[in-house]
């Protein structure tokens, strides 16, 4: 592969692009036949090798064009002396190679084109599609400079001195150093900036979700989303557990027809995993609120690998909110159970009891419920009791507490009453944990 093509495999898989080494590879050949000569033909051509979805393919051919487009030497060069007697005489080959007094004349001539191709000779020669930070920037600037003749063409300003044609081509340097630094800074949106964005991604998906600033909550909806997709693409397919161990003997028989009915290529009984059936309860009170919403957004971005949520809210008396999250999008739904239940006082008992009395026949054996909450009723009555039914009737129980461990029991909080009647109960307060717990209910198809 030709390091321009390689380069821009490398910058469109910054970008996000999923472009695996034998699509690079086939890509390369393409490219062999298509050639480099028709720019449209050539970025048809990638995009119908390398993007698999119309979002790939707008994002190919974005990165095509920021990649192809060279923004450097977009400002007009200062003025250069233009009467002879300014002009230098004799000495120092300045029409010879490449080095300072090739720059020299460059720049003296405004030779764009001479200067474009020396500056990405050297930007190749300081593996610039290596840069990683914004505080790289001017490393890189001083690199490029250096390799395109910096040394050799300060010493040619020093020695014109305070002439004219010094003042000059001491213009035209800082004018190069500039030009030169706003390609880095290309360079850097090219290769670094999907790699920053998912270094963002990881610190949110680390960050406890109560402590999510205002600014970053829309970009913490698109990252539920996008994690929720990715489970729904993994789990949401009909899947098959082998049991080793259990010979299946008729399908084994069959198999081995061919050998007599020979058991050479033994068959195992498998059982088929099934979706989860999903009952949330989740507690909205002022201190559980943010997390809540990022778990029932979570969760109803799941449908495909649900065979059924329904949803529960409660912060004194449980209501069910499966409706106002099917009917609008997520944004106006939690203001909306905000304002029908939000921000109360917690009663887990109450909740737990209105919950038995209303909603038990929706529990089956097939039924995982999952409890969002920190475990504290304000010392009214915990009603263990129902939570021990509730758990006898459904599948199991999976709790989910924002506090960490070393909190519950403390105060007010019941988690220890609780906990003896939870299959799983676990911290979970930022968005990976949240992704480790859900991926894991779902990759055991709810137990």
């Amino acid at each position: 592969m030709n390091p321009p093509l390689l380069d821009f495999v490398r910058a469109a898989r910054s970008a996000g692009l999923r472009a695996s080494p034998a699509e690079s590879i086939d890509a390369a050949r393409a490219v062999e036949v298509v050639g480099l000569a028709d720019r449209s033909l050539l970025r048809d051509t990638l995009s119908l090798v390398l993007a698999k979805t119309v979002d790939e393919k707008a994002l190919l051919e974005s990165c095509f064009d920021r990649f192809f487009s060279r923004e450097g030497f977009a400002a007009p060069a200062p003025e250069t002396p233009t009467r002879a007697s300014e002009q230098p005489t004799g000495g120092d080959g300045l029409g010879e190679g490449a080095g300072g007094g090739g720059l020299a004349a460059m720049l003296r001539d405004g030779d764009r084109a001479g200067l474009a191709a020396a500056m990405e000779g050297a930007a190749a020669e300081a593996g610039l599609s290596d840069i990683a930070v914004f505080t790289q920037v001017n490393l890189f600037t001083r690199r490029i400079l250096e390799r395109m003749g910096l040394e050799a063409l300060e010493r040619e300003i020093a020695r014109l001195g305070d002439t004219p044609a010094g003042e000059g081509l001491r213009r035209r340097r800082e004018w190069l150093r500039g030009e030169v630094r706003s390609f880095a800074r290309q360079n850097l949106r090219l290769f670094a900036e999907g790699e920053a964005e998912r270094q963002r991604e990881r610190r949110l998906a680390a960050t406890r979700l109560s402590a999510i600033d205002r600014r970053d909550r829309e970009r913490m909806r698109v990252l539920v989303r996008a994690m929720a997709r990715r489970l729904a693409v993994q789990y949401g397919r009909r899947r098959w557990r082998s049991r080793r161990g259990q010979l299946d003997a008729r399908r084994t028989i069959r198999r081995n027809m061919a050998w007599g009915g020979l058991p050479f290529l033994p068959v195992w009984k498998r059982r088929r995993v099934e979706k989860p059936r999903l009952v949330v309860l989740c507690d909205v009170s002022g201190s559980v609120a943010a997390v809540a919403e990022f778990l029932l957004l979570f969760l109803h971005s799941l449908n495909e690998a649900l065979s059924g949520l329904r949803s529960f809210a409660f912060s004194g008396d449980v209501v069910e909110v499966s409706a106002i999250l099917g009917r609008q999008p997520i944004e106006r739904a939690i203001p909306e159970i905000m304002d029908l239940v939000g921000f109360g006082s917690s009663n887990y008992g109450n909740a737990l009891a209105a919950f038995e009395q209303g909603w038990m026949p929706v529990l089956d054996r097939r039924t995982t419920v999952i409890v969002l909450g920190d475990g504290r009723g304000n010392r009214a009555d915990p009603r263990v009791d129902v939570l021990g039914r509730i758990a006898n009737r459904a599948k199991q129980v999976i709790w989910l507490n924002p506090e960490v461990r070393t909190l519950w029991g403390t105060g007010d909080s019941d988690m220890h009453r609780y906990a003896p009647h939870c299959r799983v109960a676990a911290t979970c307060a930022t968005l990976g944990q949240l992704e480790r717990i859900v991926a894991g209910l779902l990759r055991d198809g709810g137990g």
